[in-house]
């Protein structure tokens, strides 16, 4: 039996990496597409590929996520706790996919772990949760509004006597590559956070110790499944990012993706924080178009998006509760 449970729990795992996936595609080439510089298929290829490479530049994400949000739970009851984290998180990613929302899937996980783990009466570290999620959901979009209108700010004024058309053409081409670089980011923070999930699933089964590092079929795994759920698409969603915030154009482009992997990586590497990809570009969207004239944006879309983002936590936390209520008294 707590072999078959660690199997589902990996499985729903790697279902989660998989709507991740095709839930935030648009967060690496909603704006490539938009300003028509990658065809969506080529788009999303390239995302894939980059999605699986990132997954393997690191494991600071993963090893926040396994060991300093919430205490390891033990037992049956424990993987209990992580199943019912999971499917909070899916579901949350499923109704925003639907809706075309571009909520964040990390947080979505974050508020799973949470809730299920109030529920199973397991431990919460509230002060790891309020530096590593809570702060960075406040300061990552705050980073990428303001990161964005300078990064565009910079580029209009050294390309203010630039031929419009010729500097239009290579900011198209340019955006290969800050595309490609966003997607990296992507599958760095991304694939890291469900490697961590894993990770814990393993050391309740008692098949790894707590502290080992990540096994390789764990990363291959989950960078295989953000890859293809990555390759799918989430054109609802892309819709959103691409047209519904702001018409962007090649430029505009090239500084929103710019911004956006460059605070990935950095909030990656340097504070091992498990931001949200869909916080970063999203504000770094705004942030650029806020230079062409701040009414340019629309701001009510915008809206309705920041609002996604503070009910996530709770919506998804919410759902695991009452998965592991579901869960317990069926199985336990």
């Amino acid at each position: 039996m707590d072999t078959f449970a660690l199997i589902v729990t990996i499985g729903v795992a790697l279902g989660f990496t998989y709507t991740n996936g095709f839930h935030d595609s648009a967060n690496a080439i909603a704006t490539s597409v938009s300003t028509r510089a990658l065809t969506p298929r080529a788009a999303l290829a390239m995302a894939a590929a980059m999605n699986l490479l990132g997954a393997f530049l690191g494991n600071g994400v993963a090893k926040t996520v396994s060991e300093g949000l919430i205490e390891t739970p033990k037992g049956s009851s424990g993987m209990a706790i992580l199943f019912a984290a999971l499917v909070g998180a899916i579901t949350w990613n499923l109704v925003t996919w639907y809706f075309g929302l571009p909520s964040s899937s990390s947080h979505a996980l974050f508020g799973g772990m949470v809730g299920a783990a109030l529920a199973g009466g397991t431990k919460v570290y509230w002060s790891g949760v309020l530096d590593k999620v809570v702060i960075p959901m406040f300061v990552s979009p705050l980073v990428g509004l303001l990161a964005g209108y300078l990064v565009m700010t910079a580029i209009m004024w050294i390309f203010r006597r630039a031929n419009p058309s010729k500097a239009k053409r290579g900011f198209r081409i340019a955006q290969t590559v800050s595309a490609a670089g966003m997607a990296l980011g992507h599958g760095l923070q991304d694939a890291q956070k469900t490697m961590g999930i894993v990770v814990m699933a393993l050391v309740i089964a008692d098949v790894e110790d707590y502290g080992d590092p990540i096994p390789v079929w764990v990363k291959i795994a989950c960078a295989v499944t953000l890859s293809l759920g990555t390759y799918a698409g989430g054109w609802r969603i892309m819709r959103t990012m691409g047209r519904k915030i702001i018409e962007l154009d090649p430029p505009q482009g090239f500084a929103a993706e710019t911004t956006g992997a460059s605070i990935m990586f950095i909030t990656a590497y340097l504070f091992k924080t498990p931001v949200s990809t869909t916080h970063v570009i999203t504000s770094a969207i705004m942030g650029v178009g806020a230079t062409k004239r701040v009414k340019a944006v629309r701001w009510g879309v915008a809206k309705n998006i920041v609002l996604g983002w503070f009910i996530t936590m709770p919506a998804a936390a919410g759902v695991a509760a009452a998965g592991y209520g579901v869960v317990r008294l069926a199985f336990l």
